[in-house]
């Protein structure tokens, strides 16, 4: 995501890509940019931070941009609950959007899931399927887990009551009284999500597949120019989209 940040800001008149940071040093440079570690000192010139990183380096960039005012764009996922209340305190004094994904398509996907969810009622039992490339890390992806939260919020039930079992590399996965996921992790493929209902005598089905990571750096970008207008707050990329 990093590579593609760098061409995407590139081809944006919008955007001036001015410091790279990592959170080891790497002696060369990227687009003429030797990135450098987190620091004030690498932020201070900065207008906002796009972050697509780590949950512990996220944190740490955070409490840089409070000290020095700069508003962030959070793409990094795989947070703790513990580590979503930190953001939320951040975004008491700095400007914060936060997205599992940036595809404005899956946001729209996770508005119908919220939909469906309250439409279908507790006769629908939901789970969720993501497949992506075989070096991701964290499980289920923090997409999957947007997905999740949509079918609970649709149910005004929390969430994190209504997580059920974590499957990684399953055919097949049950569907239960709560939510199940199942994650695939395979060759290159960029993201597949997949959000199912049933009753038992049918099933609805809601789904997205992504072609190209541009889409990604593309969408934080248009947070990133979206973000510079607002407050102090915590934001999400349906703020943005302006979903009910």
């Amino acid at each position: 995501m990093g590579q593609q940040l760098i061409k995407s800001s590139k081809k944006n008149k919008n955007f001036k890509l001015v410091t790279l940071t990592e959170n080891k040093l790497i002696n060369k440079s990227l687009s003429g940019i030797k990135p450098e570690l987190n620091s004030d000192k690498a932020f201070k010139k900065i207008d906002i931070i796009v972050d697509f990183t780590v949950p512990t380096c996220t944190l740490e960039i955070l409490k840089i941009a409070t000290r020095l005012k700069k508003r962030v764009v959070i793409g990094t996922t795989g947070f703790t609950k513990k580590e979503e209340i930190l953001i939320k305190r951040f975004s008491k004094y700095i400007p914060i959007l936060k997205a599992g994904n940036m595809s404005l398509g899956i946001n729209l996907l996770m508005y119908l899931t919220e939909i469906a969810s309250s439409s279908l009622g507790t006769k629908f039992l939901s789970k969720v399927f993501e497949v992506h490339h075989k070096h991701k890390k964290d499980y289920p992806s923090g997409t999957a887990l947007m997905l999740g939260k949509g079918i609970a919020k649709g149910k005004n039930r929390d969430f994190y009551n209504l997580i059920g079992k974590k499957y990684l590399n399953k055919k097949t996965f049950p569907y239960g009284n709560k939510i199940n996921f199942n994650s695939l992790r395979k060759g290159e493929i960029i993201g597949e999500h997949e959000v199912k209902f049933s009753s038992g005598k049918e099933i609805i089905t809601l789904n997205h597949e992504a072609f190209d990571r541009a889409l990604y750096s593309e969408g934080a970008l248009s947070a990133a120019k979206w973000l510079m207008k607002k407050k102090t707050g915590l934001y999400s990329m349906r703020d943005l989209m302006n979903f009910k």
